[in-house]
């Protein structure tokens, strides 16, 4: 539909945010220049839209029977098969909720965007299918993934596979359930804070938030482009090593992926880590909760293997992780007021989205306590607060950055606990706010700062308290995932033992 041009008057409101009185002769060119450029804006509205098709076809989707859901893990169920051969061949894959799968439902853990079915695939859906992967449907996330718990999303509560009236964590919430419940074998989550290492610290999954941009992000809902990860959720690290080398590699659309370099993840399983370089992160154990003796634990089997393990005090680690919520507020905040396109949008614009995203505008009081918290403190911010802070928050994370590097020119990794305990108990359903915005905060401790820095960090199970399941994190150099899974793997192979 062609935009109108505008009028005079609506060009002097538009001055106005721009602290100018345009009148007279000045207001009559700045409007005839305007109503030129939106000849062209109508131009581009009539051009035909430029995404890719689907290669494979789908026979459509359904919600879920409540039988078939106990967890409240699953949003979608559909079967899209996808190669008769290749490394997945045999193998089924949920999607995260905020991942397009054409012709399937997008929904972002919301319910306005509960309706919107989405013409294109993910570039991490087309790989999956191309390596001959069946997508089983879609997993139940956190509202807008603004939540480390399991208790924001519009489909409701996500259940721990382990202990129901558990969180499962999030915002990966689903996908991690699904794969530790054994309803799928592999699962793709999303990273901004955390959230596919903290879910997959407590329901025992392994999970791997890859270096930024060796994964495509193309087709995935963004909270902010800087921080925007996505990787793979799996029963065991054999599996999330294969599962990274579909994955992982530039598509041409995505321009997160600058420098991307890939590997074959699956040579370093089984190498053992003898001779290698380990350190115990004090600040990773400042918490003293309960997952830091069992990690110290998992580090002593390292040592027994023959890793040489040493702590080590990275104190930014500590003072730099708020750094990680200017991005979060503000770029949530953004993508939320651009109904689902802010301005910083990378690569593939999926057609029809800030329509259906736009419905959020209707019953603004529906969204949940902690992204509303996130909006509030962005738009506050930016009228009220210091100018700059988000300059800053950029300088600050490159300074980060700098003193996790300075530990990897010495050491092969980094470890310690993914979250500071088991998981906890959901909160009671019609929580007030206060608890709402507690509970969504919890577990991101240790995880944020690898959101802000880029590098590459995986949760792999290393035992339980209370009979749960708690994670232990190795973070790395960037696009050395192979480093991980070669500690991980000789880890779990120990542990299994």
């Amino acid at each position: 539909m062609p935009l109108p041009p505008p009028s005079e008057n609506d060009l002097r409101e538009a001055g106005n945010v721009l602290g100018l009185e345009l009148e007279g002769s000045d207001l009559a060119v700045y409007t005839h220049a305007a109503q030129g450029l939106f000849g062209a804006l109508n131009a581009i509205e009539a051009l035909p839209e430029a995404v890719p098709t689907p290669r494979w076809p789908r026979d459509g989707w359904r919600r879920p029977r409540e039988d078939e859901n106990p967890l409240g893990a699953w949003v979608a169920k559909a079967e899209v098969r996808g190669a008769e051969q290749g490394s997945l061949a045999g193998r089924t894959v949920v999607l995260k909720d905020n991942v397009a799968l054409a012709g399937v439902p997008m929904g972002g853990g919301t319910d306005f965007l509960a309706d919107y079915i989405p013409p294109c695939d993910a570039t991490v859906v087309t790989r999956i299918l191309d390596a001959g992967g069946t997508i089983l449907g879609k997993a139940q996330c956190e509202y807008l993934s603004s939540s480390a718990g399991s208790h924001t999303g519009a489909g409701g509560y996500v259940h721990n596979p382990h202990r129901r009236g558990h969180s499962a964590g999030g915002s990966s919430s689903g996908s991690a359930a699904l794969v530790a419940a054994g309803e799928a074998d592999l699962a793709i989550g999303g990273d901004q804070g955390g959230s596919i290492r903290i879910p997959s610290s407590l329901c025992g999954t392994v999970g791997m938030k890859p270096t930024f941009g060796l994964v495509p992000y193309t087709g995935i809902l963004p909270i902010e482009a800087t921080i925007d990860h996505t990787g793979p959720i799996t029963a065991n690290v054999s599996d999330n090593a294969h599962f990274l080398e579909v994955l992982a590699g530039p598509d041409g659309i995505d321009p997160r992926q600058l420098g991307c370099s890939t590997a074959r993840y699956s040579d370093a399983l089984g190498q053992g880590v003898a001779g290698m370089r380990i350190a115990l992160l004090e600040e990773g154990f400042l918490s003293g909760g309960p997952a830091c003796p069992v990690v110290r634990a998992a580090a002593d089997r390292l040592r027994s293997l023959g890793a040489k393990v040493e702590e080590v005090s990275i104190p930014e680690h500590a003072t730099h992780s708020v750094t990680l919520l200017v991005f979060l507020t503000i770029g949530a905040t953004d993508t939320l007021l651009a109904d689902g396109a802010p301005s910083q949008l990378a690569g593939l614009g999926l057609p029809g989205l800030t329509e259906a995203f736009s419905r959020w505008r209707e019953h603004p009081e529906r969204i949940p306590a902690m992204a509303t918290s996130w909006a509030l403190t962005a738009i506050a911010a930016e009228r009220f607060g210091p100018r700059g802070l988000y300059a800053k928050a950029h300088n600050l994370r490159r300074q980060l950055r700098a003193a996790y590097d300075a530990v990897f020119d010495e050491y092969d990794a980094v470890l310690m606990p993914t979250t500071d305990g088991p998981a906890p108990a959901l909160p009671p359903p019609n929580s007030p706010p206060e608890v709402v915005i507690a509970r969504s905060g919890e577990g991101v401790g240790n995880t944020g700062c690898f959101d802000l820095t880029g590098h590459p960090a995986i949760s792999v199970p290393c035992g339980q308290v209370d009979g749960l399941p708690v994670g232990a994190m190795l973070a790395g150099r960037h696009w050395n995932e192979a480093t991980l899974y070669q500690i991980s793997h000789a880890l779990e192979t120990s542990l299994a033992g």
